[in-house]
């Protein structure tokens, strides 16, 4: 059974088709900038068997064209790894793509099946520096590299994901940091920057929890542009999202 946030059945926010995506209950980070907090307590989503998912998708398959798929996202779906084999299983059996938006840091022989059974990665990478990492998520970004380097080994597609953050995430030297070092895989397609929002700040409120970023503003048009001049010294192509 997986713990499920919710659903969305026609969902463009992620990919530049349309796309059924299944939000999941659970992460190991806890970034400052979370923008659904309610998805990280382990208690909280409902328990949804597999079938009764993969019903919701084949529904919907009418209105999609060639390329589309299910997305599973939010906020790590690698936490529950075990339970999402079968069902990228059972939807491979439709002819249905499968892509995981991760952070990449959990890594078990779970995970490794799962690979085996996914078609896309959409790879958050936070911070390229360990503090900066740290700081943002929590967590060391070790794992999260070494989750990339064996993507690159399997051949898998890959999409990285960068949130980009007033004072944590848009140093101009961090950001040619991580260029240089994401340029040598052969894995990655494009480069995303997400510019950071406050739309969730509320759901931190709503838990009593105290939200970090109160005094940072969403990056310039200006500061955006420069970081996309920076990432595409090193990408073909880099996006705005």
């Amino acid at each position: 059974m997986l713990r499920v946030h919710s659903v969305e059945s026609f969902w463009t926010q992620d990919w530049p088709w349309i796309r059924f995506v299944i939000f999941l209950q659970w992460c190991v980070f806890k970034c400052i900038y979370c923008e659904n907090a309610d998805t990280i307590p382990t208690e909280w989503g409902k328990e949804t068997d597999v079938e009764e998912l993969v019903e919701q998708i084949k529904k919907v398959i009418p209105y999609f064209g060639k390329e589309w798929g299910c997305t599973v996202s939010w906020w790590e779906p690698t936490f529950q790894a075990k339970w999402l084999i079968p069902l990228f299983k059972r939807l491979h059996e439709e002819w249905i793509n499968t892509c995981l938006d991760t952070n990449g840091w959990i890594w078990n022989d779970d995970v490794k099946e799962l690979v085996e059974h996914t078609d896309i990665f959409l790879l958050d990478i936070k911070h390229i520096n360990p503090k900066w990492h740290k700081k943002i998520t929590g967590q060391d970004n070790a794992p999260v590299l070494k989750f990339l380097d064996y993507l690159e080994s399997k051949g898998k597609r890959v999409w990285i994901r960068h949130v980009l953050v007033p004072w944590y995430s848009d140093q101009a030297e961090y950001l040619d940091e991580m260029g240089k070092y994401l340029q040598k895989y052969n894995c990655i397609e494009r480069m995303e920057i997400l510019p950071y929002h406050r739309l969730g700040e509320y759901k931190w409120k709503a838990l009593w929890w105290k939200y970090p970023l109160e005094w940072v503003e969403p990056p310039t048009s200006e500061t955006i542009e420069k970081a996309k001049k920076i990432l595409e010294k090193y990408f073909d192509k880099v996006m705005v999202r």
